[in-house]
């Protein structure tokens, strides 16, 4: 596994800059391969005072290479620095005699460095987006048409989809998470569509979990939460879209007036730009009227993680732009009613008014009337509960998502056994 940017580590500060969803799916997705027989180890980069190795169980470590001095950096121009990594990483591979099967690459500043290295291996090179750059630059400009030469700016958009376009023509087979991005990989980075595969994000059914009423009731009393509880889960940046929440709840809060918003967002400390975002979300609240309603409750530890779903009565994902959403997928799992944004691939995969409901972010009456019918109507909220649960478990668990890697890597692996056989064979001229 090769993840570059952020804290990747055996207990990762999630919250902080970089680190999120993709840090999970890549630790979960690995130790559940070692579950399956696999020995694995997660490559990212090694910066501020971390230490080379972090051993995660006796099959799974983290192994960090220095590449762009002692600094963290942001991920969109941490590749400037990646040729450095790829040669410090080879270097390592050769010294240590490591030998490995196949490389999964997680975004595109890992899959511009992985290349590199699988081509001096001949190893191969399985690619996973999370997200793409097309995508987020369109959403973002339609958003925000007035700031495209500011995303440019900041996101390096250019050189992104730049680098993603040689990245999906050149490795062995990319894993898009939802029907969208297997669309738009194929359409508009004309990537070779065999080589192409959609293998949904997961989540650990050993964690997440439905319980009982009298369950949910303790925890809620042990959370503090009163009233109808919608909560929202996640990194602070502008793209998780809470500015759009907070407007949408005050729909709700003129309808229901036990209603609360919890915003469980950030991490145990805030770099300069995530406090002010949550300064404007604080400043935005107060201005609706609503600085009572609006409660910004900061990170949760991964271990309460589970029960902050099950304490509230319907979880909303906002997001401007998300590739997936792997913490509604949680929350379903958890048995929480669970309202998706239209502005990303998950809401393809379920059914509305079975599994989850699904609006718009950007229209907040849609959004707003979305978790108003799923507080009001308990017949909606306790099918939405049952079978968004079911959902989960049937689609999303890691064991799943981790065999179906396994098939795909087996596949080619046999394929190009049967092609090399073919031309192996002498030419049958009659004789």
């Amino acid at each position: 596994m090769v993840s570059t940017h952020g804290y990747v580590a055996a207990d990762p500060p999630l919250g902080k800059a970089d680190t999120g969803g993709q840090v999970v799916y890549v630790l979960e997705l690995s130790k559940k391969l070692a579950q399956l027989g696999f020995e694995v180890d997660i490559w990212t980069r090694r910066f501020e005072d971390q230490p080379e190795m972090d051993v995660i169980n006796d099959r799974v470590r983290v192994l960090r290479v220095p590449c762009g001095g002692p600094n963290f950096l942001d991920k969109e121009y941490l590749v400037r620095h990646l040729g450095e990594w790829s040669e410090n990483a080879l270097r390592f591979i050769k010294q240590h005699g490591l030998k490995y099967q196949f490389f999964n690459s997680h975004y595109w500043d890992a899959g511009f460095a992985t290349q590199r290295l699988a081509e001096a291996l001949d190893v191969p090179h399985v690619h996973t987006p999370h997200s793409l750059g097309l995508w987020k630059k369109q959403l973002m400009e339609k958003d925000y048409p007035d700031d495209a030469a500011v995303f440019e700016k900041k996101y390096n958009f250019a050189q992104r989809i730049n680098e993603e376009t040689l990245l999906y023509r050149n490795c062995d087979e990319v894993i898009a998470t939802t029907p969208p991005q297997v669309d738009m990989i194929v359409n508009d980075y004309s990537a070779p569509p065999e080589q192409v595969h959609m293998i949904p994000p997961g989540y650990d059914d050993n964690r997440f979990y439905s319980m009982s009423a009298a369950s949910r009731n303790a925890i809620r009393q042990r959370l503090g939460f009163e009233g109808k509880v919608v909560l929202a889960i996640g990194r602070l940046a502008r793209n998780k879209g809470y500015d759009l929440l907070i407007d949408a709840f005050s729909i709700a809060a003129s309808r229901l007036p036990d209603a609360c918003l919890h915003l469980a967002v950030g991490g145990t400390s805030l770099n300069p730009a995530e406090q002010k975002i949550l300064d404007e979300l604080k400043s935005q609240a107060t201005a609706l009227g609503l600085a009572g309603r609006v409660k910004f409750s900061g990170f949760v530890a991964d271990a309460d993680l589970a029960d902050h779903y099950r304490a509230a009565d319907v979880f909303v994902l906002s997001s401007r732009y998300e590739p997936f959403g792997m913490t509604a997928i949680e929350a379903m799992a958890c048995g929480t009613p669970t309202v998706i944004t239209t502005q990303g691939g998950l809401y393809r995969a379920v059914t509305f008014g079975r599994h989850a409901l699904y609006a718009d972010p950007f229209d907040k009456e849609d959004l707003g009337i979305a978790i108003v019918k799923v507080l009001k109507h308990p017949r909606l909220s306790i099918r939405l509960s049952r079978m968004g649960a079911h959902k989960a478990r049937s689609l999303f668990t890691w064991t799943g998502i981790a065999q179906q890697l396994i098939s795909l890597i087996e596949e080619r692996a046999t394929a190009l056994a049967f092609t090399d056989n073919e031309w192996d064979e002498p030419w049958n001229d009659g004789d």
